[in-house]
């Protein structure tokens, strides 16, 4: 009997200690719930900016074919800088591996590329793969500013206008929805008209063939 009450008085403190658990979980789950909907507006909110930019700056590189400008005239390309977006935690499904392997499994000399990490993750796993990491940027994942951006966007004009760099690359995941996030890999520089084209026929968004007036010109624009 002794025995039995003792075993009773064990089932009833893991109960108890269970419902405790589901009670914190519980509270996690609702937190995590809170912020995943905020990131989504976030996400969902900036795309047509995204958009609209990128298709306004690749027309122009299109209208002013012959441009002396940096930026859109084509070069030599000897070595490439890939920007690659990815998380700080794990436990993400394949949001961080997806990203990655559109570096890894490229048909790229992994040893010749110039990685900027953005996430710890999509760092270390680079670094395992041999990748050369120029640019640590894991401390601005967690919450990014536009500061940040604005920093690194400098920091890659800079080494593409003096030459550094003959191709500037982005490594990221677009939000579908809450179950498909889908990895892209776009070219940022040299701009080409071409890009945007694709992007178009892949996406088939007829607002982007829009038809644009620009003024100034287009050229100093």
């Amino acid at each position: 009997l002794k025995m039995a009450s003792g075993n009773m008085k064990d089932i009833k403190r893991r109960i108890k200690s269970v419902q405790s658990t589901m009670q914190i979980t519980k509270a996690m789950e609702l937190v995590a719930s809170s912020k995943m909907r905020h990131a989504k507006e976030r996400a969902l909110g900036a795309r047509p900016y995204f958009n609209a930019l990128y298709q306004t700056i690749t027309r122009l590189a299109g209208a002013t074919r012959g441009s002396e400008s940096v930026y859109t005239r084509p070069r030599e390309v000897k070595n490439s800088l890939y920007i690659v977006i990815a998380g700080d935690r794990g436990l993400a499904g394949g949001y961080n591996s997806n990203v990655v392997k559109l570096i890894t499994q490229g048909n790229f000399d992994l040893k010749e590329l110039d990685i900027y990490a953005v996430g710890k993750k999509g760092k270390d796993a680079l670094q395992r793969a041999g990748c050369k990491i120029s640019l640590d940027c894991s401390d601005i994942c967690e919450e990014p500013t536009y500061a940040d951006a604005a920093a690194l966007g400098r920091r890659v004009l800079t080494s593409f206008a003096q030459g550094e760099v003959g191709e500037i690359w982005l490594a990221y995941t677009s939000f579908i929805n809450t179950v498909v996030h889908e990895p892209r890999l776009i070219r940022l520089l040299p701009v080409s008209k071409e890009d945007v084209d694709e992007k178009v026929e892949r996406e088939g968004s007829a607002g982007l063939k829009l038809q644009m007036n620009f003024e100034a010109e287009e050229e100093s624009i």
